[in-house]
């Protein structure tokens, strides 16, 4: 904060705790949202001063006022207004205010006198208690965004008058605090948009497919970045022609589809876009000839973008995003700019190879592994079903790493979905990963990564089971387990019977130094342990029920000796599924037989 030329009557013994308060209005600062937050602080600390009657505060954007907001002696609790302000004509900045502030100071002003106090209040609003004096004070906060506090005296204020320094320091905490807290919303911001970059670009590398590729990214971009997505591309006869679409909600999906293929209007402004270097914007007034005026279910599109695609000096074609709510947050240029290049390249290095492509399979989901390995006298099944079909990065993962003579198991879900959650999926697999492969028992590898997760900052909690299978010295497998928070394994004996080992903890990420036991089983010849994600048991059937009422005596079906019982037992739910869109992974261990 800066220093106020009457910082000695500041902070004086008569001050009332004026100092204590100021530090108090500063950390509070941390816990907000937006400086906004702390009207209510600031309002009371000015009305405790000795002869304050009320207490003005506004805020700007540019000339036009956002709020006002009024507080008094008789009334201490805030009253707001808010645009179109119907109670009396548009308030607009004063001349030599607006002028005042171009030095970035806070400024502060005094007025006398009955009818130039109440003439000084924007709008002609007259506070309450009919100051003699007011002293007024306009400071920047970022940009073009900026506020005004007014103090209404009983009084004339003097040139010494403590109260000058005091809202000069008011100010100068609210300044600092809005450039700290917009600091704090970019960086978070920067970190979302690295990891969907990231998530973006590993979708981009698992497939040579042009088309494949560009429907990875729709599907990853919704909702992590808008609620729609396209992608038109150039074809053959320099025609713009969709190849991708995704859309937050699974009934829009046909109405997106048929609107990219068929619109004249929107065609026309993908082609202008598309011949341009930087992304497009358009708003709401800017929408009202096209065609996203009234979308079934989902309301009007607010705001769209569309991003060139272009590589090597080519215009490859555009990326656009759609955004139904008026406040949402537009993708940032570097993020539009960022995305749409490596979208370009990876699209022109795909069509570069498009005879080698036809001979690559479309990689499988960088989160979940790409075989399970062989292990003797054990027979591995796995499964995975993503829940919502416009959304393919989900928390969910499971992998299964031969260890010398056994196996280990490891299955688990990060809370959400999106980039955001698929980063943190991708750091908790190859953490623990790394742990069992080099020894860690299941306990101590929750613990590890419990630690990491902390140390990193992670912002999602993880749920995870850890099952180690060894050979048992008379038969069957022995099993060491291991949970955080994750749903309880059960295990299908082999005359049929199902029961749950009881292997719990605490989530993962959220208590610092947390520690993790260990749980053991066998499993007899024919018996199969059978781990999965929440999916499985939250879905639920057209009766209200979930299926993990029926889950004990679907596995007894299921897991039966038959081929793939991880397959038909994901399918068994979908079956019995009405509602419940979570993703469901499936891990099953089988001990069979061992051979002399």
């Amino acid at each position: 904060m800066g220093r106020s030329g009457t910082e000695e009557a500041v902070g004086s013994p008569e001050d009332g705790g004026w100092a204590e308060r100021l530090h108090a209005l500063w950390l509070a600062a941390d816990l907000m949202h937006d400086v906004t937050g702390l009207a209510d602080r600031v309002y009371d600390m000015l009305l405790s001063r000795p002869g304050v009657l009320s207490v003005v505060g506004a805020r700007w954007s540019g000339r036009q006022m956002t709020y006002i907001r009024l507080a008094s002696a008789e009334e201490p609790t805030p009253f707001t207004w808010r645009p179109p302000f119907s109670a009396w004509s548009e308030p607009v900045v004063r001349p030599g205010t607006a002028v005042a502030l171009d030095d970035g100071a806070p400024v502060v002003l005094e007025h006398e006198g009955p009818a130039a106090a109440a003439a000084l209040w924007p709008g002609g609003l007259v506070p309450a208690g009919s100051p003699v004096a007011a002293l007024e004070c306009a400071f920047p906060l970022a940009g073009d965004d900026w506020a005004t506090l007014w103090v209404g005296l009983d009084r004339p204020a003097g040139k010494r008058d403590p109260l000058r320094g005091q809202l000069v320091q008011v100010a100068e905490v609210l300044a600092t605090s809005n450039v700290r807290l917009l600091a704090h919303h970019a960086h978070e911001r920067r970190q979302v948009e690295d990891a969907f970059l990231a998530e973006a670009s590993l979708q981009m590398d698992m497939s040579l497919d042009v088309e494949e590729t560009l429907r990875r990214i729709a599907r990853l971009a919704v909702p992590a970045v808008a609620e729609g997505c396209l992608v038109h591309l150039f074809d053959t006869a320099g025609v713009l022609r969709p190849v991708a679409s995704a859309h937050v909600a699974a009934f829009a999906q046909g109405w997106l589809r048929d609107l990219a293929r068929n619109d004249d209007w929107l065609v026309k402004l993908l082609r202008e876009s598309s011949e341009r270097r930087e992304s497009t914007l358009v708003g709401t007034e800017d929408l009202l000839d096209g065609p996203f005026g009234a979308v079934p279910g989902v309301g009007a599109v607010q705001s769209l973008s569309v991003t060139p695609l272009r590589a090597r000096g080519r215009s490859l074609g555009t990326l656009t995003f759609l955004h139904h709510q008026a406040d949402a947050p537009v993708a940032t240029p570097r993020l539009l700019g960022d995305l749409a290049s490596r979208a370009a390249l990876a699209i022109d290095t795909s069509t570069l190879y498009e005879k080698r492509r036809n001979h690559v399979e479309v990689l499988q989901r960088h989160l979940l592994p790409r075989t399970l390995p062989e292990v003797s006298g054990l027979g591995l099944s796995s499964a995975y079903q993503v829940g919502d079909s416009t959304l393919d990065v989900g928390g969910d993962f499971y992998d299964a790493l031969a260890i010398r003579d056994g196996v280990a198991l490891l299955i688990g879900d990060v809370c959400g979905r999106g980039a955001e959650a698929a980063a943190v999926t991708g750091l908790a697999r190859h953490t623990l990963r790394t742990l069992l492969l080099e020894g860690a028992s299941p306990g101590l590898a929750l613990t590890r990564l419990n630690d990491t997760l902390i140390a990193e900052g992670a912002e999602r909690f993880v749920t995870a089971l850890i099952a180690l299978l060894t050979p048992a010295p008379h038969g069957g497998w022995d099993v060491e387990l291991a949970g955080a928070g994750h749903p309880r394994p059960l295990v299908r004996r082999a005359d049929g019977s199902v029961e749950e080992v009881n292997a719990a903890g605490l989530l993962l990420g959220v208590i610092p130094g947390a520690g993790y036991r260990s749980v053991h089983a066998l499993l007899e010849p024919g018996a199969s342990l059978v781990m999965f994600t929440d999916g499985l048991t939250e879905a639920r059937g057209a009766d209200g029920t979930f299926f993990e009422q029926g889950l004990p005596a679907a596995v007894t079906r299921c897991v039966d000796g038959r081929p793939d019982p991880a397959g038909r037992l994901v399918a068994a739910a979908a079956a019995f599924r009405h509602s419940g869109d979570d993703d469901t992974a499936l891990l099953i261990a089988t001990a069979e037989e061992r051979r002399p």
